[in-house]
């Protein structure tokens, strides 16, 4: 009954939820990690229920559009029932009617936007969601996507502009927080990264990419005890976290615990074949080499 409530709504509920592991970079400090972590899992403004985008769940909402071939509303949700299905065209196809039907619809040019991100147009979404700011100035969700946009393509200065935006707009909202910690600590900042993790754990403490993110962090100040509870944090929630394991291992190398840190490496490598800093971790152990600081 929920579900078709947002359907009459033509929205798609917000929440907190969201994070899948990101790729981390620590610029100074101990370099440890590489940037090869998990890609961002689609999420369109909120915590969606996976079963919305099963074939019985299409079918229903195609029976709803048939019966309402004008609402613009059954499209969008139909479009995010298709992107969770990964049929990634097919819910193009429906944003794109949504917008037609209501040229206004600023939450569907953000799902279009997500959607055009994971097929890598990121000229397209970057319009998407800048299109979706300017009919709604106060979206967060559109000024959180394109600050990603901004940030991945090294314009740091603009994800950091639309990073503070989205947290004036919403300060509950972890994703921000999460967001602007790693800019902080691209630029080697630290200490404000740490604040901004933490913000981020205390909005969502079940995610994991910001228990990594923190904990890199602390590596880099030398707290390698704290990283290390972090890092054992983040590889709970997510056992397959293999950038999480890897930095794992680093920080129990810096501590001296050599054969722990070698299970770390070995099982990162098991879920990644091939990760890089699991690799050099590996070897540096092999060798007898110090883990390098700066």
């Amino acid at each position: 009954m929920a579900y078709r409530a947002q359907i009459a709504k033509g929205r798609i509920a917000k929440g907190k939820r969201l994070y899948s592991p990101l790729a981390i970079c620590v610029a100074g400090g101990l370099l440890v990690a590489g940037c090869n972590g998990k890609s961002e899992d689609l999420n369109f403004g909120g915590p969606v229920d996976p079963a919305i985008g099963s074939e019985t769940n299409i079918a229903s909402l195609s029976e709803v559009i048939r019966k309402n071939p004008g609402d613009a509303g059954a499209y969008n949700v139909r479009g995010t029932a298709y992107g969770l299905a990964r049929k990634y065209d097919l819910a193009i196809k429906d944003f794109g009617t949504a917008i037609r039907l209501d040229p206004r619809y600023f939450q569907a040019y953000a799902n279009r936007a997500l959607v055009e991100r994971h097929m890598g147009r990121e000229d397209l979404a970057l319009r998407d969601y800048s299109k979706a700011i300017e009919i709604n100035p106060g979206y967060d969700v559109a000024l959180i996507g394109r600050g990603n946009i901004y940030r991945r393509a090294g314009k740091l200065d603009l994800a950091l502009n639309d990073f503070d935006a989205a947290i004036r707009l919403n300060s509950g909202d972890a994703r921000a927080y999460h967001s602007r910690a790693l800019i902080h600590q691209k630029r080697g900042k630290h200490r404000q990264a740490i604040e901004d993790f933490t913000t981020a754990i205390g909005l969502d403490a079940k995610a994991p990419a910001p228990y990594n993110g923190r904990g890199l962090s602390y590596l880099a100040i030398d707290k390698p005890l704290i990283a290390l509870e972090d890092f054992n944090r983040a590889v709970y929630l997510d056992k397959k976290y293999a950038e999480a394991w890897a930095n794992r291992g680093a920080a129990l190398e810096v501590m001296g615990k050599k054969q722990s840190a070698r299970a770390a490496y070995n099982k990162a490598l098991a879920i990644q074949p091939g990760y890089e800093p699991a690799r050099e971790g590996l070897s540096r152990l092999n060798r007898g080499t110090p883990i390098i600081r700066t």
